[in-house]
């Protein structure tokens, strides 16, 4: 079993950790609030440390999931960082959705010190994080992503090595792109549903059974009918993951119409006050506070 440091505890993070501990693996956890380290440690039988680089010191592997490219580089590179005290031959795996710019620099970074690292975001949402049923796509050396495949298999469906550094964050950014465009078609069909005055439950019994069918649909519909916006990733998390595939796209001279449009309406959503409610609350622009 592996010595490892877990950076972040939030919804995500939380239960990955709680999956590797589950494996036998030996645990020391960050968070920016130390409380919720503690508390942790305390409840599953790991050790809690002050700062990144006091958890890294000694570990087999590094896990991170944080916010946004500030907090990586915090826990990453700061003066209290976990490089400052990884040794070599460790590995770096980043599961917070950032840009592919800062992954191919931890890359370098790593590489520097001889550490392996994999940008590995996720999908699945607290609910798959929490079954153990992520989708994993990573980036980086294929030795670095052979290292992390064991560790990842404990809270992860599916792993796929889609290229080198930077490439895990370039598919996620593809992931978002995908979903802003299916929750904005589902929204509309909500919408349509109620204004027609339809049986929700029986068309979605209907159509969830053929192509239209998708997990939005699946998992979501009868939430978006009734109002309750509570599941997850929330409208602020999805604005800044389609910030970062925007810069991409203009990068990249790629075109996104829809994920541009859709990122707009997520702004209309959080206006209205749905910051951090769930994507799904994307229907609110259509069906006000009350959907019928």
């Amino acid at each position: 079993m592996a010595r490892l440091a877990f950076l972040g505890l939030g919804v995500m993070g939380a239960p990955m950790a709680r999956h590797l501990l589950a494996a036998g693996h030996e645990m020391t956890v960050y968070n920016r609030t130390a409380a919720k380290a503690e508390a942790f440690a305390r409840e599953h039988g790991a050790a809690a440390a002050p700062t990144p680089a006091a958890a890294a010191d000694g570990a087999d592997a590094v896990l991170a999931c944080v916010g946004a490219d500030r907090d990586v580089e915090a826990v990453a590179l700061s003066p209290a960082g976990a490089f400052g005290t990884m040794r070599p031959g460790a590995l770096w795996i980043d599961h917070t959705t950032a840009s592919d710019a800062l992954a191919r620099r931890l890359a370098e970074a790593a590489g520097e010190r001889g550490i392996l690292a994999v940008d590995a975001p996720v999908s699945g949402g607290q609910a798959g994080a929490e079954a153990g049923k992520l989708s994993v796509m990573c980036g980086g050396a294929a030795e670095a992503v052979e290292a992390a495949r064991p560790l990842l298999e404990a809270y992860a469906a599916r792993v796929v090595h889609v290229g080198p550094a930077g490439h895990g964050q370039l598919a996620k950014m593809a992931n978002q792109i995908a979903i802003a465009g299916l929750v904005q078609a589902l929204s509309e069909a909500v919408h349509f549903t109620n204004r027609a005055g339809l049986d929700a439950s029986k068309v979605f019994e209907a159509i969830s059974g053929g192509a239209a069918s998708s997990w939005q649909m699946l998992n979501r519909w009868e939430t978006m009918v009734e109002g309750r916006f509570d599941f997850g990733f929330a409208v602020e998390w999805m604005r800044k993951d389609l910030g970062l595939a925007l810069a991409a796209a203009r990068e990249h001279g790629a075109r996104l119409p829809t994920a541009a449009l859709v990122d707009q309406f997520y702004a209309d959503v959080a206006a209205m006050g749905g910051g951090r409610q769930d994507t799904s609350s994307l229907v609110r622009r259509l069906e006000g506070d009350k959907p019928r």
